[in-house]
């Protein structure tokens, strides 16, 4: 069968999101699509959604109506969304924008191809939604969006945690690990075509294979991604607090591949407020966890995201948090506002916090963590790191941008080099020069 049309995609959310976008790529591109770069270009406009928040829920909302303005005023032939927002409003919404030609939920992805090829029925758009199952592995096509000496690798979908906050379960469905041999073929192939650096992604990394009933776990696969040989750098994301282990650090501390680096959420630190939110472990409180990862030899940089205003959160709690965040000065931290998501268990809580409030909390806690940051990069003037070019500065020509293995691509800070060349994807050794609460400078060796 020929040529059946060109698709625009656009990836809203998380990096898990952005993967399964791949995916869909790729399963367009086997079918005969063709994947082009502007809206203007395109015979479909695809539309993969966030919906874990409100805030994000109206960024995807925002975005599908200025595309469907686009499709009224130019030559699109069809819009098409997909993703979280769809799993958790897909019938609501595909009654309030008939201009919407189908509705994918997160457990369809795979059944891209279908809905692009369907045309509305007397029932109107289509709708494909059910309870996520389908798990992508190594077999299903996938056009990489990231540059091509990055990469994510997600090693598991759903979760298994009951965040009383948390529409994750709800969205994405149980937590459901791939296959360690599929695994290895994805992170082998993806050396092969020249990715340096290869994140580990799921809603908890750390509890991969728990459900695959074969005594496999984060660390099993570690060790076998460590044998590929080409690879540079693998990074652990999303790792819950309680699935930290001393084999998971000891692994950390001795092998270079593996960054110095744990992106681990707290969301707070007082006990009463975590066992609110259905996180609080009568093992290891947040203090004793950062504690046991900083007696290493191989200083980690760690990354968290702290929750403010969650119910029941009083001054003085409030101040048993920034206690903590100034205290263990975390080297990277997103704070956010508690949002009452409809049909969670904590929506119902009671002693909430003033919304004005808990925004002022979350101020005060990144004005903190700028001097934190800042600080710590101030040390590092005057030692020459290895730094992933990454090319040209978006801001100028003259600057080239990188980061270290202590940054993690989109959400951490950056290198930018001011002297010397680099390719880009390389690995160089960088002299910095100048700290800047989320930055450096340096210069090529």
């Amino acid at each position: 069968m020929g040529f059946k049309g060109k698709v625009f995609l656009i990836s809203l959310g998380c990096a898990k999101n952005l993967v399964d976008s791949e995916h869909m790529l790729g399963l367009l591109t086997r079918d005969h699509f063709r994947i082009v770069q502007r809206i203007e270009d395109a015979d479909f406009a695809l539309i993969n959604t966030c919906g874990f928040i409100q805030a994000a829920v109206e960024e995807s909302i925002e975005a599908i109506l200025e595309v469907s303005r686009q499709k009224k005023a130019g030559t699109l032939k069809g819009l098409f969304v997909m993703g979280c927002l769809v799993q958790r409003y897909g019938y609501k919404l595909r009654k309030e924008m008939p201009e919407v030609d189908g509705w994918l939920g997160t457990g369809e992805i795979h059944r891209i191809v279908d809905i692009l090829s369907e045309r509305k029925g007397s029932q109107g758009p289509s709708l494909l939604i059910g309870t996520p199952g389908f798990l992508a592995d190594h077999s299903v096509p996938r056009i990489q969006a990231t540059p091509f000496y990055t990469a994510y690798l997600k090693i598991a979908e759903g979760c298994f945690h009951k965040c009383s906050y948390c529409m994750i379960p709800r969205l994405r469905g149980p937590f459901r690990s791939r296959e360690l041999d599929s695994l290895v073929s994805e992170a082998r192939q993806m050396v092969d075509r020249g990715v340096k650096e290869i994140n580990l992604i799921a809603q908890d990394t750390t509890l991969y294979g728990a459900d695959l009933g074969k005594s496999i776990c984060l660390e099993d696969l570690l060790e076998t991604l460590l044998k590929i040989q080409g690879m540079s750098w693998i990074r652990i994301l999303y790792a819950h607090p309680h699935g930290i282990s001393d084999r998971l650090l000891n692994l950390i501390d001795t092998e270079e591949t593996i960054c110095p680096y744990l992106d681990i959420p707290l969301q707070h630190v007082n006990q009463q407020i975590l066992k609110a939110m259905g996180r609080a472990s009568e093992e290891e409180n947040p203090w004793q966890l950062i504690e046991r990862i900083k007696s290493g030899t191989r200083r980690i940089s760690l990354r968290t995201t702290v929750m403010v205003g969650f119910p029941g959160e009083t001054d003085e709690v409030f101040g048993e948090l920034y206690d903590f965040v100034d205290k263990t000065a975390f080297e990277h931290l997103g704070a956010f506002v508690f949002s009452p998501e409809k049909g969670t268990a904590a929506a119902r809580l009671g002693g909430a916090v003033e919304r004005g409030m808990a925004e002022k909390r979350r101020v005060a806690i990144m004005k903190l963590q700028s001097r934190i940051s800042q600080r710590k990069n101030q040390m590092l003037v005057g030692h020459i790191l290895p730094v992933l070019i990454e090319g040209e500065s978006p801001e100028t020509s003259l600057l080239l941008k990188g980061r270290t293995a202590t940054m993690a691509p989109d959400i951490d800070g950056q290198v930018l080099i001011n002297r010397g060349y680099g390719s880009v994807g390389e690995i160089a050794g960088v002299l910095i020069t100048e700290a800047h609460p989320y930055d450096l400078v340096g210069e090529i060796t």
